[in-house]
């Protein structure tokens, strides 16, 4: 008995051509070119989110003292007189522990703390991305006196 040739040869190796391995890579930048902008955008909303957070948390805190104390820390003792107590002018009468550390804002700068405030009676702030008063967009000014 006779082997059939055809079943007797070596299947030939496949693989991708050159053409199709660059359609691949394409579609994939042009993916990649609008998927990342959106995944960008959304780290700065979390961190504008994180301010907001972090002032309304300030806010409460500050009203937590003036209600011990009958008035808001000044500015110059700031928030930290929510972490330890003021011994400068006005040393407050009823002064407790309001926070367990002060954060700083998404982008590493401390919160700004005003008495009496630009826009309220005490104004807590982060000045966005840039660190500068004013700007648009991630570089806008996050404060109290938004809701």
């Amino acid at each position: 008995m006779k082997a059939n040739p055809a079943l007797s040869r070596r299947p030939l190796q496949q693989g991708f051509t050159l053409i199709e391995l660059m359609v691949v890579l394409l579609i994939i930048g042009v993916l990649a070119a609008l998927i990342v902008p959106n995944v960008l955008d959304r780290a700065d909303d979390a961190r504008v989110t994180a301010a907001k957070t972090d002032v309304n948390n300030l806010m409460q805190a500050l009203k937590l003292y003036k209600l011990d104390n009958q008035r808001y820390p000044s500015s110059e003792q700031g928030l930290a007189a929510l972490l330890t107590k003021p011994t400068t002018a006005p040393v407050p009468p009823n002064w407790k522990s309001y926070v367990d550390l002060l954060p700083n804002d998404p982008w590493g700068k401390p919160y700004v703390y005003l008495n009496p405030g630009v826009k309220g009676e005490i104004d807590v702030m982060s000045f966005g991305a840039d660190g500068q008063a004013g700007g648009e967009g991630r570089n806008a000014d996050i404060g109290s006196w938004q809701p």
